[in-house]
């Protein structure tokens, strides 16, 4: 069951449509209250959830999902305004899974929502393993510490709270210490989708781990023309 938090008429008749169509299940709601209303009564499987609402903006909704026992690990995708990188890089901070920025096509947003719903119920495949695990399932870069089964990073000792995404990402990256990963290798792994080119979802979520990795976010490197790895000792 996927909710759908747009108060915009004409964009969610036709996302409710479009989904109804790929052969999910999803409800459409124009004001927070009546999703909360939904929400106590059946929590959903995936949320998408706009920005911009008349009752309660998208960024508290979102909030208090996480906050929530019920809803806390449930897949939610921001729809945002065209180029609103703050409201992107806040949403992927409170824990948003993805987002796509309007106008966005329906083909593209089918792809995704479906591979949050395999993600959710446990879909995603393994990584390449090519960097060994050090005990207990971790792996380090610098002063950047990841726990796979603790599913914590720390930098310089200090424990560093990531969005699920986040964690995904880093992990991704650091699994495969010392190799370039293209955005196509990373958005295909973490949200399990081609990488589209307009699309700069891995960018925002590399630069919010870079801002909460604070003085150790150097240990995330930019290849130019390819993408990103993790810098060898």
């Amino acid at each position: 069951m996927i909710y759908l938090l747009e108060d915009e008429e004409g964009i969610r008749n036709i996302v409710v449509y479009a989904l109804e169509q790929a052969g999910l299940e999803p409800f459409g709601f124009a004001m927070a209250r009546d999703f909360w209303a939904a929400a106590r009564e059946k929590p959903p499987d995936l949320v998408l959830l706009d920005i911009m609402l008349p009752d309660e903006d998208g960024l508290t909704v979102l909030k208090k999902l996480r906050a929530a026992s019920a809803t806390e690990r449930t897949p939610v995708m921001m729809l945002t305004a065209m180029g609103a990188e703050y409201d992107k890089v806040r949403g992927l901070d409170l824990g948003a899974d993805d987002y796509l920025a309007k106008p966005f096509g329906m083909m593209e947003l089918i792809a995704r929502v479906k591979s949050l719903l395999r993600r959710a119920d446990g879909g995603a495949s393994g990584g390449t393993g090519q960097a060994p695990p050090l005990a207990g399932d971790e792996y380090q870069a610098g002063l950047v510490k990841l726990s796979l089964k603790r599913r914590k990073v720390w930098a310089d000792g200090t424990p560093v709270p990531l969005s699920f995404k986040e964690f995904e990402t880093l992990a991704y990256l650091m699994k495969n210490k010392g190799i370039a990963l293209s955005r196509e290798q990373i958005m295909d792994h973490v949200w399990g989708y081609d990488y589209d080119g307009e699309s700069r979802t891995v960018d925002v979520h590399v630069r919010s781990l870079r801002a909460k990795l604070g003085a150790c976010e150097d240990v995330i490197e930019t290849v130019r023309g390819v993408g990103y790895r993790i810098s060898s000792d």
